[in-house]
């Protein structure tokens, strides 16, 4: 199975509108790319369209374009996030107990459907839209689409992945702590937060209702911004929708996280992205160091405040009736929300009324906040074993932006090692929405990140990347511990010039110790990948003194290398002065 292209809202539209294609031939070929990633991820559904019907909705936009009308997204297949009601399908919140058919479909969805677009699905979710890590559904795991070990992020799993796969052009999600963010970075995809109330959210089921907005991911910032021009207005409907509004923002000025409240969990190639993306901030505009503390304080309000209840309310009754119908880790969050005061509830919306004045005071000193969307991601594996507090450590950066009234959207800033993408998020005052999406396209031009890294379609598995200094070398006497591994040969690099090589005393066969040395040089050596299992397994063969560690390389990235134990130079000969081991071995 070949990896699909990215696909183009826009592009299809204009292909459509201009007679070079019609919508029926894009569905099929959605329906072709559906099918084949079945094989990989059927859990990125949990009910699609009958085909037949899919094929009749684009006969009917077909006779729409051949009557004159002019629909802006003629042909264009989308997915719908399984709490948002599409008229003929369930909408489970991915709770089968929950499930309900709706007499009609959210106003979102008509407004799409009017534009000439068309919904194939309803996509798999953290149930209840309570997650950002896409793992908490009976429907199954949505992985993450380059590197199926990790997760997709949620609680808009399923969507992300949709268009992350190439299945469809855009996807809508939902957004109440970063759901609409999360699983865009880590996907390698924009994820486009409207201010509250831009977007109608009648026909969505609620998680926090007065906070909750609609997304869309998307594999371009201009289809975001299409998708915007067609959603955006006023739902008198809705009663949390608000008159449009437009706030201009220069730009100029950006506010960061000061550096010690840059948190990245242990996630050196995070951190390294993100100070990547600054430097080509920072050619843009301004860069303002923020003292984050109080939005982490209101970040905090949502999982330990009274918006607990808010989410308990949206389903008090099946919560009381018949608990056990709700996964665990999200009953866990739900039920304290059941014993909550309204005095702890009034003293929460004090509170954040004190924070949010804070947050307003912002925009005097700046015109947007420029945040990792994530310090890090996890596996599927590991977010089984902790999956609230893991859970929580993605939320760091995202979970303020709705309660303190913030637009957002977040774009890819590189991927990691394993694939798998980092992101920043800019982030605005209520109503900076296409100021926010101008920003971001001007630093993505900035950016030129590299290629994306392929789809994982099941034929591979994670890797490691693995610098070797000395005896593990090409022609070396312990180079077979990684052939005999099946490691693949990445290229010859040098270490940044902070490490300092010392040849160990009375090692058989010799072996070199790399040190870190803030006044040291460059080393040469070679990095080589390898499978987490063949890794694991040669880790556990490393003799004390030496490890494996952290080395940063030349061009500023890390991988995974050997380092050593300050023991290790005990009687050794520092050769740092040669450069690496070889020119040490060569002059013996």
């Amino acid at each position: 199975m070949s990896t699909p292209e990215r696909l183009s809202a826009s592009a299809i539209a204009a292909a459509v509108n201009a007679g070079r294609s019609s919508a029926v031939a894009e569905m099929e070929a959605t329906l072709a790319r559906i099918a084949a990633y079945d094989a990989v991820q059927p859990q990125v559904w949990i009910s699609r369209m009958d085909p037949n019907a899919l094929l009749a909705q684009a006969r009917a936009v077909d006779a729409r374009m051949a009557a004159g009308e002019a629909l802006p997204l003629a042909g264009v297949a989308f997915a719908a996030k399984d709490n948002i009601d599409v008229a003929g399908l369930e909408t489970t919140a991915a709770c089968p107990a929950f499930a309900y058919r709706p007499d009609a479909s959210a106003t979102v969805i008509e407004r799409l459907e009017a534009a000439g677009a068309i919904c194939v699905g309803k996509t798999n979710l953290d149930q209840f839209a309570t997650g950002l890590v896409g793992t908490r559904s009976p429907y199954g795991i949505p992985r993450n689409a380059s590197n199926l070990a990790y997760v997709s992020g949620g609680s808009s799993s399923g969507s992300a992945v949709a268009v992350a796969a190439g299945l469809v052009a855009f996807a809508l999600g939902t957004d109440t702590a970063g759901s609409g963010r999360v699983p865009a970075a880590f996907n390698h995809l924009v994820g486009f937060k409207p201010s509250k109330g831009r977007w109608s959210t009648r026909g969505l089921v609620p998680a926090c209702r007065s906070i909750d907005c609609i997304t869309v991911f998307t594999d371009a910032l201009e289809d975001a911004a299409l998708v915007d021009s067609i959603l955006a207005g006023f739902d008198a409907q809705d009663p949390f929708s608000r008159p449009l509004a437009d706030v201009a923002i220069s730009g100029k000025r950006i506010g960061v996280p000061r550096p010690d409240q840059r948190v990245f969990f242990g996630d050196l190639q995070s951190e390294e992205l993100y100070a990547r993306a600054l430097e080509v901030l920072a050619e843009q505009g301004e860069l303002v160091e923020v003292d984050i503390a109080p939005l982490l304080e209101a970040a905090q309000l949502l999982y330990g405040g009274p918006w607990v209840a808010e989410r308990t309310a949206a389903v008090e009754a099946l919560l009381r009736a018949n608990p056990d119908a709700i996964d665990p880790t999200v009953r866990s969050i739900l039920e304290p929300g059941l014993a909550m005061s309204a005095v702890e509830t009034w003293n929460g919306i004090y509170r954040l009324a004190a924070l949010a004045r804070h947050a307003e005071a912002l925009w005097d000193s700046m015109d947007a906040l420029a945040f990792p969307t994530t310090g890090t991601t996890y596996r599927v594996a590991e977010l089984a074993e902790a999956p609230v507090a893991l859970n929580s450590n993605l939320g760091r950066y995202t979970n303020f932006v709705n309660l303190l009234d913030m637009a957002a959207v977040a774009v890819p800033a590189g991927a990691r090692h394993n694939g798998t993408g980092f992101g920043i998020t800019l982030i605005g005052p209520a109503h900076s929405d296409l100021a926010l999406i101008a920003m971001a396209s001007a630093y993505l031009d900035a950016a030129d990140l590299p290629p994306l890294p392929p789809l994982d379609l099941g034929d591979r598995m994670d890797t490691v990347k693995l610098a070797v200094v000395g005896a593990h070398l090409k022609d070396m006497p312990l180079h077979w511990q990684l052939t005999s591994r099946n490691a693949q040969f990445v290229g010859a690099f040098t270490t940044a010039p902070t490490y300092r090589l010392y040849a160990m005393a009375d090692s058989v066969p010799p072996k070199p110790a790399l040190v870190f040395d803030k006044d040291g040089g460059e080393i040469a050596l070679e990095v080589y990948e390898l499978g987490m299992a063949e890794f694991g397994s040669f880790v556990a063969e490393v003799p004390p003194p030496l490890a494996i560690g952290t080395v940063t390389l030349s061009d500023g990235t890390s991988v995974k290398g050997f380092v050593a134990e300050p023991r290790a130079i005990e009687g050794a000969e520092d050769i740092t002065r040669l450069g690496g081991w070889r020119a040490y071995i060569g002059g013996l």
